[in-house]
């Protein structure tokens, strides 16, 4: 029993940050069932199933508050399904241990970027067109939908970053797209795994008490991003997208805890003065740091 309140706590945090930032909820649930001594293959699958209802609840609420561009979601969710669905079923032969630190490089360089143009540039300015052509949203469906079924994770490090140093919408938009998305790389996923798997590979007990706290969080991450203004949640995402890169970087090439602490400490030092600088900006130029919504409400706006 404390195992699974401890699990309902993590699955409502994970979606809590992964709701408001665009990421998270899978990485964190599946490192707490691998701790918990789940092999990858089920704590994925595990994860993807629980998703379904967050990712569901998620979706409809950000779509609520606005927050959502369905033709982002359409272009990036269904090759990010096709992604899934192949990660899935080609899990137990394939490793993603050798891509990761790749790809986290090529994260670390997006957050840096994301960091410093919302916290010395502010919130980049929407030029052009207003949407992210499909050519561009295809292979990155594809890619992310793969790394985040045979990595327990990675759709929203890889695929809201990605989107957000793009410029073309402001922060709430990007999270709210790829958070909606997520279901159908979620269901994709999941069938890949019951088909891989079978019923008899996920832990239903563990899936259960993700699921419950992660449907509690949905709406009040979908109420904050909504209400955030861009700089800030800007700079929460580059810091977020730093340390967490970081750790999987540290964890591919066996770094030592002695190198480990002192370069957490520096990253978080930096994350803390990023988010004072954004504060000060805001105090400065007199904005508010928390938006209101337009008047209607943002019922059923979609962009």
């Amino acid at each position: 029993m404390p195992t699974l309140i401890v699990l309902i706590i993590v699955g409502f945090l994970a979606q809590l940050v992964d709701g408001a930032l665009g990421m998270a909820y899978g990485v964190t649930s599946s490192t707490l069932l691998l701790t918990a001594g789940l092999s990858p293959a089920t704590a994925s699958a595990s994860v993807h199933l629980a998703e379904l209802g967050t990712t569901a609840v998620s979706g409809v609420s950000h779509w609520r508050f606005g927050n959502v561009d369905w033709r982002t979601v359409r272009r990036i969710g269904v090759p990010g399904a096709v992604g899934a669905f192949l990660g899935a079923v080609v899990l137990s032969s394939i490793s993603a241990e050798l891509a990761r630190p790749w790809m986290a490089g090529i994260l670390l360089a997006l957050g840096i970027y994301i960091l410093c143009r919302f916290t010395l540039a502010g919130p980049p300015r929407r030029s052009g067109r207003r949407y992210v052509r499909g050519r561009f949203l295809v292979p990155l469906g594809l890619g992310a939908g793969f790394v985040d079924a045979t990595g327990g994770g990675g759709w929203g490090p890889v695929a809201t970053p990605t989107i957000l140093a793009s410029g073309r919408y402001e922060p709430r938009k990007v999270i709210g797209s790829v958070d909606t998305s997520e279901f159908l790389v979620a269901l994709a996923a999941s069938i890949g795994f019951l088909v891989s798997l079978g019923s008899q590979g996920i832990a239903w007990t563990y899936l259960l008490a993700l699921l419950i706290g992660g449907v509690a969080a949905a709406p009040l991450a979908a109420w904050f991003v909504r209400h955030v203004t861009p700089g800030l949640l800007g700079a929460a995402v580059g810091g977020l997208i730093l340390i967490t890169n970081t750790r999987t970087m540290f964890d591919a090439f066996s770094v030592s805890g002695d190198v480990r602490r002192p370069v957490y400490l520096a990253l978080a030092a930096v994350w803390v003065s990023a988010l004072a600088i954004v504060v000060r900006r805001h105090r400065r130029s007199g904005e508010p740091l928390f938006e209101r919504p337009p008047r209607g409400g943002a019922l059923g706006q979609t962009g």
